[in-house]
Parts: structure tokens; sequence; C-alpha cells
């Protein structure tokens, strides 16, 4: 069975992936570190506990945030 492209946006750039990628998977394809970063879907923050069994979805907007330090 052949895996189907699917369209999200992340940080305001548009992305194919197959339907089978995970949050985790993303993350790792764009080089984002693994620490020091949040992540939204549609405005929402996804729990780090779920970037490995939540599957990315169609048309999703996707915001990756960086934690800075300083004031």
């Amino acid at each position: 069975m052949t895996a189907l492209a699917i369209g999200v946006t992340v940080n305001g750039e548009d992305h194919l992936l197959t339907e089978e990628t995970t949050m985790r998977q993303l993350l790792e394809h764009l080089s984002m570190p693994p620490k020091g970063i949040a992540v939204a879907v549609d405005g929402v923050v996804l729990p780090k506990s779920r970037w490995d069994s939540t599957m990315v979805g169609k048309g999703w907007t996707i915001d990756v945030l960086t934690a800075v330090q300083g004031g």
C-alpha cells in the first residue's frame, strides 16, 4: 500500500509529507532540536508525550516555538 501525500503548514511554510508521519518524525525532518521547543497544532499545544503517537493530519497548521532566555 502506498502512503498518500498530505499538505501541512509549518511556521508559515508549506510541506508535503506522507500520511504516516508522526509529529516527532516531522520535527526530525525539519532538524528541530529535541529539547527547548513547543508544538501547537491549529493553535492548540500538543504535549511532547504525544509526539510519537500523533500522526500529522492533512491541512494542519503547525507552529514550532523555541524557548528563548533573556529579558
